[in-house]
C-alpha cells in the first residue's frame, strides 16, 4: 500500500547551519588552546622540561591532546 509522508525532515536546512558554526565555535576553542599550550611549554627552560619529564620535541604532541581532551 501507498502512503504519503507528509512530515518534514527534521534536519532543516537552519539546523544543519546552526551545526555548522557549533562545530566551527568547537573548533576555534580547540585551536585556541593549542597555541596557548604550545606557548606556555615553550617558554620552559630544557630544565623545567626535563623536570616534568617532557622532551621538547613532545611539546607539539602534548599541546595537541591537551586541546582535545579539554572541550
Amino acid at each position: 500500500m501507498a502512503y504519503i509522508n507528509t512530515a518534514s525532515n527534521s534536519s532543516s536546512f537552519m539546523a544543519r547551519v546552526s551545526t555548522f558554526f557549533d562545530a566551527l565555535a568547537t573548533r576555534r576553542r580547540q585551536n585556541r588552546m593549542f597555541r596557548q599550550t604550545f606557548a606556555e611549554l615553550s617558554e620552559l627552560s630544557n630544565r623545567e622540561l626535563n623536570d616534568l619529564g617532557i622532551s621538547r620535541s613532545e611539546i607539539r604532541r602534548i599541546a595537541i591532546e591537551s586541546s582535545r581532551n579539554a572541550l
